[in-house]
């Protein structure tokens, strides 16, 4: 594996995978600044989930690569982006930066799913559980646009969209080929749509 120095954005319930993208609306200062010196530099920005809050939580092993494809500048100093995954990543160590957010020296992964495929009975059990699970939540799906979606871009949509809890987007996120993560997703939408006696959603945490 490739090692590669990775400025970093933590960011708790939001994954990005390979060939998909992630829009962004970055406000605050440390994050700004990252933006700024990524522009400058390489439009490269590793996203990453935060194990816990406060000013400087924990982080998960394995995030993603993304390069920033569009930015909208808005004069306050915020921005409006748009991120393009490219490779997931195993942090082994979090470098002593002298800037105002984090850097990290990780691992690239060797990104193979692009060319998977779902079979015919992978596909209609994800499409069935999708359709089953939106209903449940009272979300409204062009179902038309879904079913032309290529296996690849299918999963991973749902993957990074879904109302999932930290734990289960990580486990998402780290999950070996396309229908492996199918098979989660069908898993954590049977979890995820049940409820508790007291009306409350459950969660993996």
């Amino acid at each position: 594996m490739a090692v590669k120095r990775i400025s970093i954005f933590p960011l708790p319930g939001a994954i990005l995978l390979p060939g998909m993208q992630l829009p962004l609306h970055i406000f605050e200062p440390r994050y700004r600044a990252l933006i700024g010196d990524a522009l400058a530099r390489d439009r490269l920005v590793g996203m990453v989930q935060p194990k816990g809050g406060g000013p400087q939580p924990a982080l998960f092993d394995v995030g993603c690569l993304g390069r920033i494809e569009d930015v909208e500048a808005l004069e306050d100093g915020r921005y409006n982006i748009v991120l393009e995954g490219l490779q997931r990543f195993t942090i082994v160590r979090e470098l002593d930066a002298s800037t105002a957010f984090r850097q990290v020296e990780a691992e690239l992964w060797d990104e193979k799913e692009s060319g998977d495929l779902l079979s015919l009975g992978e596909r209609a059990a994800l499409e069935q559980e999708a359709r089953r699970f939106a209903d449940a939540q009272g979300y409204a799906v062009d179902w038309n646009s879904v079913v032309e979606l290529d296996d690849y871009s299918l999963v991973n949509i749902i993957a990074q969209i879904a109302p999932f809890d930290v734990a289960a987007k990580q486990a998402l996120l780290e999950s070996h080929g396309l229908a492996a993560r199918s098979e989660l997703i069908i898993q954590l939408m049977q979890f995820f749509g049940r409820h508790d006696g007291s009306g409350d959603r459950v969660t993996l945490q």
